[in-house]
């Protein structure tokens, strides 16, 4: 929303659904209720006059208010309130009788008032009073017939010619109503505003993502995360932590709002671990109610699969497939469990569309997170070799819930040495260009041969890597497929040791600059961040954004 005063007054009749929109827009949208039922109780008390909680009783005061001041009362006391509270951008009157009221309102305060007229067919509303019974927090009449014989409120309904926005609340739900008054209001963030970044995974994961991730939080009110557990993103803190499940940056920016997608698969356990060493308190994080729960039978079902093609067998795709299977809700196999029915993470549910479109009507911006790499997609791998999912932007996109007329940049990470996991029995992960070995990288680089070793395991499944020449074939495929804007480049000492201690472009070794001027040809789009090596001042920034 952007920062302007609105005054948002409702009219319409008794039941036509004035309160409920009222308290509707105050929760979505920060709105301060200004309630002139309140209003006439606060005048009565100061006058020491006698009010009672009725409805004849209020309908007889307010006709008498209004006989007194033309119908001002109601605009003073606003006035009186954007005085007292001048951060308030959104205030909401509920409700006005008359012409008049609305009338001095616009004189007060002009443009940013907006007359919204609610309205029913009387059959409607009838039935509506006599369900509600003394919900109103007032002693009710005894039909809406009788309602209707008091002089002013019978003429309500004459309102709707000077309104600004009329809705017939008969035809449509109360989340209807909140949606077509929202967009009327302007109250929606612009389409064209592209608040979000991706960062992909270009290769086979663990191209260091999670120090690139950490690196860039600052910038972001919102981190997000999708995937599962079978990915672990390592960050440079003074003790090496690595996240699972939580955003990379949840520790790099203790200020920014934390949120697990709809299309994530989590182990319980493993996330209330997370949470508690990251420190995250609860109106830090929400997590979608459709995100999928791992049972240990999906641990169980997967433990094949680690041998055969390299798993990490944590139960994400196991999860994944019961998760289409448990649609047919008579069958026998384990129930689905999705993250709205876990009681320990109620406190942090929140549909992801709602946390999505309140931090995009604060124009702030979104950092996406993707997991494991482009050659591991389900769709675009080497199947078998695959994980359960699409790591592709439009799979990340789509696990996150953001449309793709948001994205502003995707930043493709990708490692001078793609690598893949071995796994234990020796059986293949999975095909790679050009395997060498890690005796190889460290004649080259002039690292130490042993060191690389025991650093190249994997950050899950503690695996040793397998480690191939740089794929310039999947750096091009990988760049057009994912929509890539820039290239973070990282393991920059892998070409040459002496790359560690460069804190500039120009303090890189000749032949790392030739190297990365050719990945720009082959890509297409800019090296815009450099990693050498694992710190948290280990990357060069040559952004142009």
């Amino acid at each position: 929303m952007s920062g302007r005063l609105r005054i948002v007054v409702l009219s319409g009749q008794v039941g036509s659904g004035k309160s409920t929109l009222a308290r509707l827009l105050a929760e979505q949208y920060d709105g301060q209720p200004f309630s002139t039922k309140d209003l006439m109780r606060a005048i009565a008390a100061d006058r020491g006059d006698t009010l009672p909680d009725e409805r004849r009783a209020m309908q007889e005061y307010g006709r008498k208010l209004d006989e007194e001041t033309q119908g001002r009362w109601v605009a003073d006391a606003v006035a009186r309130l954007v005085q007292s509270n001048p951060g308030a951008m959104l205030i909401i009157v509920d409700a006005v009788r008359l012409l008049a009221q609305v009338g001095y309102l616009r004189d007060a305060f002009g443009r940013p008032v907006h007359h919204l007229h609610l309205q029913a067919p009387q059959e409607v509303l009838s039935n509506r009073y006599t369900q509600r019974g003394d919900a109103s927090g007032l002693k009710e009449l005894a039909s809406f017939e009788e309602v209707e014989r008091d002089v002013t409120e019978s003429n309500v309904g004459d309102l709707a010619a000077d309104a600004d926005i009329v809705v017939d609340t008969a035809r449509s739900s109360p989340e209807d109503v909140l949606t077509r008054v929202a967009a009327q209001l302007g109250l929606y963030a612009s389409r064209h505003e592209r608040l979000v970044d991706v960062l992909i995974g270009g290769q086979y994961g663990s191209e260091g993502k999670g120090n690139v991730a950490f690196y860039l939080a600052n910038e972001y009110g919102l981190l997000v995360r999708v995937g599962g557990p079978n990915a672990g993103h390592k960050v440079p803190l003074p003790t090496p932590y690595t996240h699972r499940l939580l955003p990379s940056g949840t520790m790099a920016n203790p200020n920014a709002k934390l949120l697990i997608g709809p299309g994530a698969t989590l182990d319980v356990d493993l996330l209330m671990k997370e949470i508690a060493e990251s420190s995250v308190e609860i109106d830090r994080l929400w997590i979608d109610p459709q995100a999928m729960i791992i049972e240990k039978e999906d641990i169980t079902a997967e433990s094949e699969i680690v041998g055969a093609i390299g798993s990490t067998g944590k139960g994400g795709g196991a999860a994944a497939a019961r998760r289409i299977n448990g649609r047919n809700q008579h069958g026998t196999g384990v129930p689905v469990r999705l993250a709205r029915d876990v009681k320990e993470l109620r406190s942090y549910i929140r549909p992801a569309v709602s946390v999505l479109d309140e931090t995009y009507r604060r124009g702030e911006r979104v950092l996406l997170e993707g997991t494991q790499g482009t050659a591991l997609s389900i769709h675009h791998g080497s199947y078998p070799y695959v994980t359960s999912r699409d790591t592709t932007t439009a799979g990340c996109l789509a696990e996150a819930g953001i449309g793709a007329h948001r994205l502003r940049r995707v930043v493709m990470v990708m490692r001078t040495y793609p690598i893949r996991v071995q796994s234990p029995e020796g059986a293949t992960s999975g095909p790679m260009s050009q395997e060498i070995s890690w005796e190889a990288v460290a004649k080259r680089s002039g690292l130490d041969a042993s060191l690389l070793a025991d650093t190249e395991r994997g950050s899950v499944s503690n695996n040793q890597r397998r480690v191939g020449e740089f794929d310039w074939q999947l750096l091009r495929h990988a760049s057009e497929l994912n929509g890539a804007t820039d290239i973070a480049l990282t393991f920059a000492d892998y070409i040459d040791a002496k790359n560690q201690k460069a804190r500039r472009y120009d303090q890189l070794t000749e032949a790392t600059i030739l190297f990365i001027e050719e990945i720009e040809r082959v890509a297409g789009v800019p090296v815009s961040l450099i990693g050498t090596r694992f710190d948290t001042r280990s990357i060069i920034d040559r952004r142009s954004w």
